[in-house]
């Protein structure tokens, strides 16, 4: 039975390059995505979000199909160099006419639009000009910000900075994974600063236009188990959390880095002004967390694995529920939290369509989805203040250099012809989400009868 509260936000979230198509269209500048995926090499089949799920001539359709779910939030994001092509200077008005029209669409379907500003796709004229690696990049940034809450915030239930800036950081810049495709750990680090600074900048930049939206930034968290309790694993262990999850929450919440992910590392070579840490450390009206998996670190070679008892996802994560429980307590005990938003959490699934009734039993994920909402109700139990829940995500598009291989949707997507069929995981948290409201209106009855 549903725990959670009568208000409690339920959504589904999306990203622009993932599902929106139309690359060139309307004025819209590359980005660094669009770059990465044309070299050759990169993206495991090849592929590109050129045309992705074709969201942008299909807006409509969509938004029809977020309503069908019941949910009552969805979660997007802006992309930059649609609205504004170098990241500097002009602002393309075919660009904000998209989002304007996707606003009123959700907004007449009474679906709380959530807004991310930027989830990864910087504009290929700033990273020309050094991207992340310069400071400039903060102040374009903090711009752009500004003109998006001057033009949505009074349109938008709340607006987050950055989505999941460690992928940034090292995916983008330290492993060569994900745009713009950097190897370099050092340089990655220097790249995770002006991040926090660049949020820091447009949360002050968006407050100075009076925008009286939800204002906040949204972070990849797990928990660390230590595969034994060797002083090995557990120091190891300790050291992984200090330089991925407190290295963003502590500068956010305390002004300054984690003091062990510091002493790990030459302090030389970040480079950080004076007053950095009083711009980072701006008040969040909302902290958004997405969460997926733990993190299992042995030191022994070859290392321990995870049992997963549960399984693991098609991308190869273990299925840890309990770690969204640890890990928002966690949080709760070391930090003084603003309201908490769960803006992803989801599994990756080899749904194959049942040609016979046309429909997909993915039964993983609804199994998956049941169990964090679980562990979600665990964690509220012990007083951590969680607002809402985004299911990660709403269709099947392209998962980055996995390209279109794997499938992370409640909505199943045929490339070929952009159809796209609610899959079982849909229908079920549909069902959730009516007997939650079902359940709330019977209260509501009774106690009005007893008024």
């Amino acid at each position: 039975m549903s725990k959670f509260p009568n208000n409690f936000t339920w959504g589904v979230a999306t990203s622009a390059y993932q599902i929106e198509g139309a690359a060139a269209e309307d004025g819209r500048g590359p980005s660094i995505w669009d770059t990465f995926t044309n070299t050759p090499g990169k993206i495991i089949d090849g592929s590109t979000g050129d045309v992705a799920c074709d969201h942008y001539h299909r807006y409509q359709e969509d938004v029809e199909l977020i309503a069908s779910l019941h949910v009552n939030a969805y979660r997007f994001s802006v992309s930059w160099s649609r609205v504004q092509p170098t990241g500097s200077g002009e602002w393309n008005e075919a660009g904000f006419q998209f989002y304007s029209k996707l606003l009123d669409q959700l907004i007449a379907k009474n679906i709380q639009p959530h807004l991310t500003l930027y989830h990864w796709d910087l504009p290929q004229a700033l990273q020309d000009q050094g991207g992340w690696l310069s400071r400039d990049t903060t102040q374009h940034f903090a711009h752009y910000a500004a003109e998006v809450a001057r033009r949505f915030g009074d349109r938008v239930a709340s607006i987050a900075t950055h989505n999941e800036p460690w992928c940034t950081s090292v995916l983008g810049h330290g492993t060569g994974q994900f745009a713009p495709g950097m190897a370099d750990p050092v340089l990655a680090i220097q790249v995770s600063h002006h991040l926090l600074l660049s949020h820091g900048l447009a949360l002050q930049a968006m407050r100075a236009t009076g925008t009286k939206t939800k204002l906040g930034i949204v972070l990849n968290q797990w928990p660390v188990t230590a595969a034994t309790d060797s002083a090995e694993d557990l120091a190891k262990a300790k050291l992984e959390y200090a330089q991925s999850v407190q290295w963003y929450m502590d500068p956010i919440f305390k002004g300054h880095y984690p003091a062990l992910a510091l002493a790990h590392l030459d302090q030389s070579l970040l480079l950080i002004h004076e007053n950095d840490f009083k711009n980072i450390q701006q008040p969040l009206d909302f902290l958004g967390v997405n969460y997926y998996t733990r993190t299992f670190i042995s030191t022994e070679h070859p290392p321990r694995k995870p049992e997963g008892k549960l399984g693991f996802s098609d991308m190869g994560w273990e299925t840890y529920p309990d770690g969204l429980t640890d890990l928002l307590v966690g949080l709760h005990q070391e930090y003084t939290l603003p309201p908490v938003y769960i803006t992803e959490n989801g599994i990756a699934v080899a749904d194959q369509l049942n040609k016979d009734s046309g429909g997909i039993d993915d039964h993983q994920r609804t199994d998956y989805l049941r169990r964090h909402l679980d562990a979600l109700q665990a964690a509220m139990q012990q007083g951590v203040d969680v607002r809402g829940y985004f299911y990660w995500s709403l269709m099947d598009n392209f998962e980055w250099n996995s390209g279109y291989a794997k499938r992370f949707g409640m909505v199943y997507v045929d490339y070929a012809t952009q159809q796209r069929t609610v899959k079982g995981s849909g229908i079920w948290y549909r069902q959730f989400i009516d007997s939650h409201m079902a359940l709330h209106a019977t209260r509501e009855y009774a106690q009005s009868k007893t008024a």
